[in-house]
């Protein structure tokens, strides 16, 4: 116990002896890193500099959104009568035209049936004694004029009798005669009028079977709707195909169209016509251009976005459809910014930065950027129109740091 206590008591009168001696320790170097940073600070040369002036002007402005590019038109091709297919020019990826032949199906019989019924239409038409397509002249048909005639040289001679009659000259039953032949000439006239009717809708029946014959046989070669390409082909040679059966798909793909879904805040922003910039990943650092055309008249409730179409040049087909786009739709209305030289910025772990000129030093400013303008980039926030800004050798610049102009003051926008 009285060890213990002995080494109590020594501690106790060094304790105060040390804490004496580490405090004058530290104000020693304190003393000494003070005269050291004062000296620093009084030997730091001033670093040499560029500067541009923050100017304020309409800036034309773009709202980001993200798409899908698809085809302007897409059509399943169907065959549209029965058949065996004989032959498939076209395979899939192949450019068509309108009009060329996707598959052909066997036209034995449908040449036969459109032989038949342009027989049939000849056959009433020399009935009728037709040559061509003209309108119907009854009278002039061969049955129609012999019955017309005969009618009028009855009414004729009877007018002769009447006279007679009058004049007594000729018995009654001789006038009852004539006066029968009359009618019964009127009766065969019409009848023959009706006749040639009844035969002029029996040749526009044959010339409906004619149109649907001939119909039948063009049928037989399924061809291309529209300019495009040939995304797949659905049938083989051998096939029997019927009608409705699909036989091919193709698409047109210039233009293309880009689908984008705009944040419903910007609806007051996009309207038709507007220009349309886009990029793809399949081809980096290259930007593709279009022109809004549909905007839809309603908002997707589980989005809150509204849907904006933009037709899409691709003469050269590198687009396809199905890539995704991220897209810059221009705005309506131009708003003004503040824009300095992109060079003026720097940004390290996240934070934007600019140094603004105050006499012999610069100041340092924590700034937010909006959108880029050429070489010029614009700052929403922490800076001025008018200030002036350094532009060179900004990764060297701290705040306060001693400065001198290379020259002149520059404008924003040179």
């Amino acid at each position: 116990m009285k060890s213990i206590i002995r080494a109590d008591v020594l501690w106790r009168g060094i304790l105060p002896g040390v804490a004496m001696a580490l405090a004058v320790v530290a104000a020693g170097c304190s003393k000494e890193g003070s005269a050291n940073a004062a000296a620093v600070e009084s030997t730091a040369a001033p670093i040499r500099i560029d500067t541009g002036t923050a100017v304020e002007r309409p800036i034309t402005r773009f709202i980001r959104a993200s798409g899908t590019l698809m085809a302007q038109d897409s059509a399943e091709v169907a065959a549209e009568t029965v058949g065996r297919i004989i032959a498939t020019p076209v395979e899939r990826g192949i450019q068509i035209r309108a009009g060329d032949a996707l598959v052909r199906i066997a036209a034995t019989e449908a040449e036969a049936q459109a032989l038949e019924a342009e027989a049939n239409v000849a056959q009433v038409r020399a009935r009728l004694g037709q040559t061509d397509e003209g309108s119907l002249d009854i009278d002039r048909v061969p049955e129609v004029a012999s019955a017309k005639a005969t009618y009028e040289l009855a009414q004729t001679d009877f007018a002769r009798f009447r006279t007679l009659f009058e004049q007594k000259l000729v018995a009654r039953s001789e006038f009852d005669l004539r006066q029968a032949q009359v009618e019964t000439t009127r009766r065969q006239y019409e009848t023959a009028r009706n006749g040639v009717l009844q035969q002029n809708q029996a040749l526009a029946a044959a010339v409906a079977r004619a149109t649907l014959a001939r119909k039948a046989l063009a049928d037989t070669v399924v061809r291309a709707p529209f300019d495009g390409v040939v995304s797949e082909r659905l049938v083989s040679i051998g096939d029997y195909v019927t009608r409705g059966t699909k036989v091919a798909s193709v698409m047109r793909i210039n233009p293309l169209r880009v689908e984008l879904t705009v944040p419903a805040q910007y609806i007051a922003a996009v309207s038709v016509g507007r220009s349309v910039s886009f990029s793809i990943d399949a081809y980096p650092g290259r930007t593709f251009e279009g022109r809004v055309r549909y905007m839809s008249p309603d908002v997707r409730t589980d989005s809150r976005a509204l849907v904006v179409e933009a037709v899409v040049p691709n003469d050269k087909g590198l687009l396809k459809p199905g890539l995704f786009a991220t897209a810059q739709i221009e705005e309506a209305a131009q708003r003004p910014g503040v824009l300095v030289p992109a060079a003026a910025v720097r940004t390290v772990s996240g934070t934007t930065r600019i140094f603004v000129v105050s006499g012999d030093h610069v100041n340092e400013s924590i700034v937010s950027l909006g959108q880029r303008v050429g070489e010029l980039v614009e700052v929403t926030m922490g800076l001025e129109a008018g200030d002036v800004v350094a532009t060179s050798h900004v990764s060297q610049l701290v705040d306060g740091a001693p400065i001198v102009t290379a020259g002149p003051t520059g404008a924003g926008t040179n």
